[in-house]
């Protein structure tokens, strides 16, 4: 089963969930924000997706002071600002086992349709 990582008022992630519905794909949602993030969960995210792991044009970032994005050069850094900040992160994040995706374009959508959960 998939776990969709993201937040329940994200449009993104809203449209993702009534993709995954209408394909009868089965899944489970996580908040990052209310449900909250495992650090180790972010390391294997920040391994497999890199610095896209982090929304560098949304309000969020635009919220933060130049020496936190400054963080987000390094990994950890990215890391330690995922943690602080899940609004921070790209969404959805779409996580089995091993695998790791990341946004909802048209490759995500067939990574997910032949993933065999119907």
């Amino acid at each position: 089963m998939w776990q969709v990582h993201g937040l329940k008022n994200c449009d993104t992630c809203r449209k993702a969930r009534k993709w995954l519905d209408a394909e009868g794909i089965a899944y489970q949602f996580v908040d990052v924000r209310s449900d909250g993030l495992d650090r180790s969960d972010v390391e294997r995210w920040a391994a497999t997706i890199g610095e896209k792991l982090i929304n560098r044009r949304g309000t969020t970032w635009r919220g933060l002071s130049g020496d936190e994005q400054a963080q987000a050069d390094g990994k950890e850094g990215t890391i330690d600002l995922a943690l602080a900040y899940p609004a921070l992160i790209r969404r959805p994040v779409f996580t089995r086992g091993p695998r790791v995706l990341q946004g909802f374009d048209a490759k995500v959508r067939e990574a997910l349709s032949v993933s065999g959960d119907h």
